[in-house]
Formats: C-alpha cells, structure tokens, sequence
C-alpha cells in the first residue's frame, strides 16, 4: 500500500506497532457471541502475532456470559460486570482491561466491515488515530448548505433501517456542531494506541463515549486518517443501541457534557489535530 499523501503532522512513531487488542462487549447476545468470539480470534489470528480479544459481558440476563467463558483459549479475556452499565460503561471497561500496543473493537453482530484491516493498521506509521467511517465524504460538509443536508439525510448505509439510521444522523449533526469535530462519523471502529487512550479520563456510559474519545483526541492534537468501514446490517440477534432509554441517555451526556465544558481541554491548551482522508485504490 503506498503512503498517505499529504503527509501528515503526527507524534505518531514511524514504526510498526507489534501487539493489538480487539475489544468488544455484549447485553443478553446469547445467540451470537460464540460464532463472534470465534470469528475475531480467527481474524486476530490471521494478521497478528501478539493479540488478545476482551470481552465484556455487561450483566447479561441470558447464557451470554456462561457461552463466552467456555471458549478456550489464552488469548481471550472474558470479563463480566455484575449488572448492566451500558454501553459507554463496557467500554471503558474493555479498554481499562487492554495490555497491548494497539486497540481497536468490533460489535457482537459484526456490523463494520474489517476485510482490509491490514491496511487500516498500515497507516499507523504515519497516523496517531485511525477513524472508520460509513460516508467519508461527510467531513467536507458545509451544514448551512441545502444541497449539503439533503446528502447527509439520504442516510445510505448507515443502519439496519431508515428509522436507525435517522437516529445516526441526528446524533452525528448534535455531535458535530456542539463540539466543532469536523469528522465525518462519530460511531464506528477506531483505531488507538492504547497508551493514549487510556490516559484520556472518559466519563461516559452510554454510546456518546465514542464520540467522548474523538472529540477528546481531536483537540488534544492527536493526527487522524479517516477509512472507509462500511456498516453490515445484523442479521443475528437485537440491536440496542436505538432504543428510545439509550437514545435518552445519550443525549443527557452529550448536553450534560457540553454545557460542562469537560471534554473539551481549556481553551489555552487546544490544538486542533491533522485531519485526512484515505481511500484504497480500486
């Protein structure tokens, strides 16, 4: 794969980082964790000499728990929490729990496209963040323009169904404009190193913690390349993630957040990070 072009600023070390962590954590997925865990140590397996999977349990009601502790192998970690804490609250937690170079996650039902993981990991040579997205086009957005809108709201690709994806949409646009992160998505797989970000104080619980981690990791200086990892509809299991609790709670943090000013660093210390784009060749 030939080098990003502009290069970009980056504290990111020019070496190739040796160990990666892949997190994820489930709520009562009984019927897609043990095909999931199974097919992430085999892609781990595949690319990685030095990995781990972390899997948190976040108080699962079903055999969730029971299924993912019966598989063997060392180089799975199966962590439970005593109750549901959400979503923002098992991340954490699988991050805290990360002891390699590079983190990065998956979801249970296997929603993100990682057929090019190779490349993605590439790119940290020369980026500190690397951030998935479903539209990579919508970081030139320009959100006074009509025409521009009307391109956001087409909502192609970003959910299993139009009423998700409006809820993606709206989400992003709330993100966006509140904290001036001009990404092109908030929810989808990124790629940290793992020192950084667990350095970061996150606070959230609910899914606004990938946004948190973003937002944190933009105005800290941090360089970023966005890749294009297409969204997968499920096909096993429910997702939860739009449920109208967990659409309240997120909005409580992502208002809470902003009128806090606690994620944002004081004004004195802010510097916006190097921004690019990627896309492979055909």
């Amino acid at each position: 794969m030939a080098s990003p072009s502009p290069e970009p600023k980056s504290s990111a070390p020019q070496r190739s980082p040796n160990s990666f962590s892949l997190l994820c954590w489930g709520y009562n997925e009984e019927e897609a964790i043990g095909e999931f865990l199974l097919r992430a140590i085999a892609m781990m397996e595949q690319h990685f000499d030095d990995f781990e999977v972390v899997f948190v349990d976040d108080g699962s009601r079903d055999r969730t728990r029971e299924i993912a502790e019966s598989i063997e192998d060392d180089r799975l970690k199966v962590h439970s929490h005593s109750i549901n804490q959400n979503v923002g609250a098992a991340c954490r937690t699988a991050i805290s729990l990360a002891t390699k170079d590079i983190l990065f996650w998956q979801t249970v039902d296997w929603s993100y496209d990682l057929s090019q993981l190779q490349s993605f990991i590439e790119l940290l040579d020369h980026y500190d963040v690397v951030q998935g997205v479903r539209n990579p086009s919508y970081r030139n957005l320009r959100l006074w323009r009509p025409d521009h809108l009307w391109r956001l709201f087409r909502l192609s690709g970003r959910s299993d169904n139009r009423r998700k994806a409006l809820v993606s949409v709206i989400n992003y646009l709330i993100v966006r404009v509140l904290f001036r992160t001009p990404l092109s998505d908030f929810q989808n797989i990124t790629f940290y190193r793992t020192r950084w970000i667990q350095s970061c104080a996150l606070q959230s619980s609910s899914s606004f913690v990938n946004p948190e981690m973003l937002i944190r990791s933009h105005w800290a200086g941090q360089s970023m390349v966005e890749v294009p990892i297409p969204f997968i509809p499920r096909s096993v299991g429910t997702a939860k993630g739009t449920a109208l609790k967990s659409i309240l709670h997120s909005l409580r943090e992502i208002f809470g957040h902003f009128l806090r000013g606690d994620v944002l660093p004081p004004s004195h210390l802010r510097r916006r990070g190097d921004l690019q784009s990627w896309n492979p060749k055909p």
